[in-house]
């Protein structure tokens, strides 16, 4: 299997959720990130909401200790809302990426991207002090061409597009559709000096149709699909099909 320019980012939300459900700490969500770097997955991805719901503050400090001394070269990718609890993460723990989704705090999933012509003036300060730390910022976005060079404006180094739209519309009429608003948002985003991620319901039906139609995706965060088909096919099988899809032709 060739290597593949788009890098997969395990998100181990999930994990969390199942494990929080009872008080004997399995599974465990340090053990998962180990089993999915060591079967190839390039880094981890946690989404730590303010009610603690399924990934804690703990799990975010013991990732980032496991990474730091067992995986060095592996990303460690932390998203949230930086008028929540994100910040206090990046000041504290200088991950490698910090991706800036706008969630409200009882949100049940992550359905929208920044609104940046409301939103510039009160993300660019939180992200020039991300930046100042060593910390690349990504920002959650639709895949709207026209917004990409305010993310560019306001400092952000890459956008996370919000894939959902283009997996509500696999297998329809409206694919192809997707697929070109998609490919134009990640063309804008690279004219504009960004780097592009993407994530969402991605999953390994849709994942090798959108890298090999959108242009210069550097990262995909995958999580709920990925950690569904770990129940039936164990991590490592899992990791390694999902790494296959983005090397597909």
């Amino acid at each position: 299997m060739k290597p593949s320019p788009t890098q997969l980012s395990v998100n181990l939300n999930k994990v969390a959720l199942v494990r929080n459900t009872r008080h004997l700490g399995i599974p465990s969500v340090t053990r998962a990130a180990t089993l999915c770097l060591q079967a190839g997955a390039h880094g981890i991805t946690v989404h730590p909401r303010p009610d603690e719901r399924h990934i804690r503050a703990q799990d975010v400090r013991e990732l980032h200790a496991l990474l730091q001394r067992d995986w060095p070269r592996a990303e460690f990718n932390i998203e949230g809302n930086p008028f929540h609890n994100l910040m206090d993460f990046v000041r504290e723990l200088r991950p490698h990426q910090c991706t800036f989704v706008p969630d409200a705090e009882g949100q049940f999933t992550s359905d929208h991207g920044w609104d940046l012509r409301a939103d510039a003036g009160r993300v660019k300060p939180l992200i020039a002090e991300a930046k100042a730390l060593g910390v690349r910022v990504s920002l959650f976005m639709d895949a709207d061409p026209a917004a990409m060079a305010l993310a560019r404006a306001v400092g952000a180094d890459r956008v996370e597009l919000y894939t959902e739209p283009y997996a509500a519309a696999w297998g329809t009429p409206a694919q192809e559709e997707q697929l070109r608003r998609f490919a134009a948002a990640a063309q804008a985003a690279l004219d504009a000096g960004l780097g592009v991620n993407a994530g969402h319901d991605l999953n390994r039906d849709n994942l090798a149709a959108f890298v090999r139609r959108v242009p210069g995706v550097s990262e995909v965060s995958i999580g709920h699909a990925l950690i569904a088909d770990a129940l039936e096919m164990g991590y490592a099988a899992t990791v390694r099909a999902y790494l296959q899809a983005l090397a597909a032709p």
